[in-house]
């Protein structure tokens, strides 16, 4: 294995002027510490934090970016965050995330995902010191046969339920816009698709984790909709580290494919009832579940991604795979849930996930 491998560095970040949306979310809130970290100058745009709690206030990330709330539908509001970020390097990460809340509302999940996008590109057209633009997008953007084969990049996109098709359309509006307006610019124009992320301070609503560790601390077993199902679960700092250095890479000049997947090691996509089942030993918590009786139909039971093609180019590989994914996200719970302080316990981590080999 390469003990090399690239990570994002301080002398190229520390005084970059970088638009982060999504920056109240969950990875949005790891990226923006890390950057921070970095040196970067941030400015964030996103919707106020849609939990409680929420690693945005818990890690007081307000303290180390420019904070705008506002809503990728509104074009006027976007366009005025972009005009004051003024930046050099654009990490869209602000989306509708959730697959069950896309299938209860659609047109809501459409506005945010694939106009919301529109807006932030159309915005961004005005900053002549924009180098990079990395839209992230999702795993779910293949059209997925459902035969567990990993997509590669060149795979056709798809999405049978509303969030998939709207995260698939969001690549080829990025794809548009990159071609239309930017390339001749000699601005980049990338999308990072990584897999199902994990880890500490995600608390959001119908997402496994977060899910898994409130059922535990509540002393309950955790309800799973597909138990047999499959998903590319990676660590959050596996997959920032990829965007990271994605947009590093291209803004120092390396030729580099237009989209890259992130995810883990070949092999490594588990089920989601072996997943719950490492957490909750994890947790301390008896690895017992529940199974919903009416799972939705629009969900695809096996879902993997090749990120070879990432390893090749940028050098980047998963740090956290496994067990380790798994032990790193159950103590940044434990820990917390025991009163440490949750900036304390982040910032750590990323400071520990620099040395791992």
């Amino acid at each position: 294995m390469d003990v090399t491998a690239p990570l994002p560095t301080i002398d190229f970040w520390r005084g970059k002027r970088v638009l982060l949306t999504g920056h109240t979310g969950f990875k949005g809130a790891w990226a923006s510490l890390w950057l921070a970290k970095l040196g970067a100058i941030v400015t964030g745009f996103a919707l106020a934090p849609d939990t409680v709690p929420a690693l945005f206030q818990q890690a007081g990330v307000e303290r180390d970016v420019t904070s705008i709330l506002g809503d990728l539908r509104d074009r006027a509001a976007v366009e005025a965050s972009v005009a004051r970020s003024d930046p050099e390097i654009a990490l869209l990460f602000a989306a509708q995330p959730i697959v069950r809340r896309a299938i209860a509302d659609p047109v809501e999940t459409i506005a945010t995902n694939v106009l919301g996008a529109a807006h932030v590109l159309s915005a961004l057209r005005q900053c002549a010191r924009l180098s990079t633009i990395v839209m992230i997008t999702s795993d779910k953007v293949y059209a997925n046969d459902d035969l567990g084969r990993p997509f590669v990049e060149s795979d056709a996109l798809g999405g049978k339920d509303p969030y998939s098709a709207s995260k698939a359309a969001a690549e080829i509006v990025t794809r548009a816009f990159g071609q239309s307006y930017f390339a001749g610019k000699g601005q980049q124009v990338v999308t990072a698709r990584a897999g199902n992320v994990v880890g500490g301070g995600d608390y959001a609503q119908d997402r496994l984790i977060p899910d898994i560790v409130r059922a535990a601390l509540a002393q309950q077993r955790p309800l799973l909709r597909l138990p047999n199902a499959t998903r590319p679960w990676q660590h959050v700092l596996d997959s920032v580290a990829g965007y990271l250095l994605f947009a590093q890479s291209l803004a120092s000049g390396q030729t580099l494919p237009p989209s890259l997947n992130f995810g883990p090691h070949p092999g490594q996509s588990v089920t989601v009832a072996e997943l719950a089942q490492r957490l909750l030993t994890a947790l301390g918590a008896p690895p017992d579940f529940e199974v919903e009786r009416a799972a939705p139909l629009l969900e695809m039971r096996q879902l993997a991604v090749d990120s070879r093609c990432a390893g090749q180019t940028l050098g980047w590989r998963p740090r956290l795979s496994g067990q380790s994914m798994i032990d790193w996200t159950a103590s940044w719970y434990q820990a917390v849930h025991n009163g440490q302080n949750a900036r304390a316990i982040t910032l750590a981590q990323i400071d520990r996930y620099a040395t791992l080999p």
